[in-house]
This record gives C-alpha cells, structure tokens and sequence, in this order.
C-alpha cells in the first residue's frame, strides 16, 4: 500500500472546519501527511482532534475570507512563499437558494466568489510553486451540477462547472510539470450544505429514491478517493471529475 502514502507530504485543505473538507484532512493524517488547513476562522478544535485521534502530524490553521478572493490570493502567495505544498484540496464552498428570476446580484456574486475566484485565488499561486518544484497534487470539489443544472442553485451550477472545466484546463498546462489536476464530485452528502434538502420530507425522499445505493452519502465516503488522487497511486490521471455519488450519474 506504499503508493497510497502521503507520508512526508504537506497538504493545504480549504474549508476544513466541518464536513467533506475536515474529513479529507482526517484521511490525509491518517495517511500521513502534514496539514494546513485555511479556513474563514480558527474555530476548528474538531478537526485539529480530529487530526490528532488519526496519528496527524504537523497541523497548522491560517484563515481568510473565501468571498473577498484578494484576500485569498495574498495569503496562499504568502503560504507558498515560506512552505513547500504538496497537495492542495479546494473544499471551501458555499450555496445560496432561490428561484433564477429570484436570485439576487449580490447572492450570485459571493457564490461566484467563494466557490470560483477564491479557488483561482489559491490554485494560480500555489500552481505555479508546484510547477516550479515539478510535482504536486491539485483536487478540486466539484459537484453532481458540475454535470446537471440542478434546481434553484443558478449560481452554485454556473460555478461547479467552472471549476470542472478550470480543473480540465490547469491539467493541459500543467501535466507536463508533474502536477496532476483533478476533481471530485460528490453526491448527495449529509453536510450543512444540504440541510435544507433533507428537511424536505418531500425532495430527500425523491433524491435517495434515485440514488442506487439508497442513501444519502457521508463526508467519510470521500476520504478514499482524495487521498487516491494526493497520491503516488494516481500519477498517471491528470484532469478527471471522479464521481463519488453512491450510482447517481448511472442511473
């Protein structure tokens, strides 16, 4: 199993105060490998115990504002200056519901913001670190509507797509160099982003009716396959959107 070590390896995780991302910072330390983790604030004693209860070593917190992107982009250029990153995992994500004809500007600008420019803002700089020292591990969360258009979530789609189609586009540039980009696409996961779906008696019970599996995905469920694409193992996928969605897009 050496090839699915990250043993000696440092990983930047974005968002990793609860959720998909806190769980892929678990998996990493168990793996081995060294954490940042860059969240909005410095609340994140479950994941640093989290870490801990996994034999983690070295986890160190920085934090920024993921809807202001300037922000974002003068930290990760500040990180990568000073550490070496060999992986980085953009989870930091949000999503705001409403009817299209409903959506305000200004929902639509901090989701663009937080789930589109502030991954440009950390991927270009720590990217071309990666590029300079001729290997490196890029894993983008992307989404089931980085494929589907999805229901009232105008600006969360238009911004899973982005992503799906900035991980193809960076792998083209980057390959060459070492640096594999890829992304993952989670199903319907029992996360704080999807709250509102599983209140609906109405909708939770049609979604888990059309997931093959016949239920609704964990964080945990994800670990596997991030810590696969952050390792030796996956030095030959470059560029790919790895569905992990319980049968969803097959059926």
């Amino acid at each position: 199993m050496a090839g699915f070590s990250l043993q000696g390896r440092t990983a930047l995780v974005t968002g990793a105060r609860r959720g998909i991302g806190a769980a892929i910072a678990a998996g990493y330390a168990a793996a081995g490998a060294d954490l940042i983790l860059l969240a909005r604030d410095a609340a994140l004693e479950d994941t640093l115990e989290a870490i801990k209860l996994n034999g983690g070593g070295e986890a160190t917190v920085i934090t920024a504002d993921f809807a202001d992107p300037a922000e974002v982009e003068g930290v990760a250029s500040a990180l990568v200056s000073e550490r070496r990153v060999d992986i980085l995992v953009n989870n930091a994500g949000t999503i705001r519901r409403a009817p299209a004809t409903e959506t305000q500007t200004a929902d639509w600008q901090h989701v663009i913001d937080v789930n589109l420019n502030s991954t440009w803002a950390v991927t270009r700089p720590i990217g071309a670190a990666m590029v300079a020292q001729g290997e490196g591990k890029i894993i983008t969360i992307a989404s089931l509507l980085s494929f589907q258009g999805g229901i009232t979530v105008p600006a969360y789609t238009a911004s899973k797509h982005a992503v799906a189609g900035l991980t193809k586009a960076l792998a083209n540039e980057w390959a060459a160099s070492g640096v594999q980009v890829n992304a993952i696409a989670p199903g319907y996961i029992s996360t704080d982003n999807t709250v509102e779906l599983r209140a609906d008696l109405e909708r939770e019970a049609a979604i888990r009716e059309r997931i093959p599996a016949g239920h609704w995905g964990r964080p945990e469920d994800l670990v596997g396959a991030a810590v696969f694409l952050a390792s030796a193992s996956s030095d030959y996928v470059n560029g790919h959107v790895l569905a992990v969605d319980g049968g969803w897009l097959a059926r």
